[in-house]
């Protein structure tokens, strides 16, 4: 079998823990010390967060979407496979060296997506784009993060308290939908968001899609109004 080889690293702004990118063959890991985040072999449930999300906003006209987090890119991919060509994607990364991947060592697992013109991205971090919007999404879609309780980065937390969720509320157009990414489920964030005023539906979904993998939880978190 052949060995990894560690391509760069990056530090994560403001926490000081430091994101590692290696290869083995074809293959591209993204690991946070012994953890890895994401495969490029496993890209199952991050399209789902995208397909998922845009069945919910179908009806909507010219749909403005944002996607926290660039990852290896599946999410990004399998949303402008579906939205329509007056679509606009705005994807929001922290790190600036996994912009620098996307376009450099992983650039065929990214097959030009950055370079669509519906897609634009935001350098800094997603929490201050939501803040902005007010109403100005038809859907967030969160992958920036294990789940709701912070891993890669502690103050991702204040996406998923009642604060965080008000301003995505608050950046949603009615009818628009809050779509979070988890490696497991969480009662208590199924429980504010409904506190927070969305209709939920926790959908277990598999790592590889319909091949298998490990088993991952997409919220959608609908606003009311549409």
């Amino acid at each position: 079998m052949l060995p990894w080889i560690q391509l760069d690293s990056a530090t994560i702004p403001g926490e000081g823990g430091q994101l590692r990118l290696k290869q083995r063959g074809s293959e591209f890991s993204i690991m946070l010390g012994t953890n890895e985040l994401m495969n490029s072999r496993l890209s199952g449930s991050e399209e789902a967060l995208a397909t998922l999300s845009f069945e919910r906003i179908r009806s909507h006209p010219k749909p403005k979407i944002l996607i926290g987090g660039l990852g290896m890119g599946f999410t990004l991919r399998a949303a402008l496979a579906i939205v329509p060509e007056d679509a606009s994607v705005v994807v929001a990364e922290l790190i600036p060296e996994v912009v620098a991947w996307a376009r450099g060592p992983m650039a065929e697992v990214f097959k030009g997506c950055l370079d669509d013109p519906r897609v634009s991205i935001h350098q800094g971090d997603v929490g201050e784009a939501i803040r902005a919007g007010r109403a100005g999404y038809d859907a967030i879609l969160l992958d920036v993060d294990n789940g709701p309780d912070g891993l890669t980065r502690k103050s991702n937390d204040r996406l998923y308290d009642y604060a965080g969720l008000k301003s995505a509320r608050e950046a949603l157009r009615a009818g628009g939908v809050l779509a979070v990414w988890s490696s497991g489920p969480d009662t208590s964030f199924t429980r504010r968001l409904k506190d927070s005023g969305f209709a939920v539906d926790a959908v277990n979904t598999r790592a590889n899609g319909k091949r298998g993998g490990a088993r991952h939880v997409i919220w959608l978190a609908i606003k009311p109004g549409r």
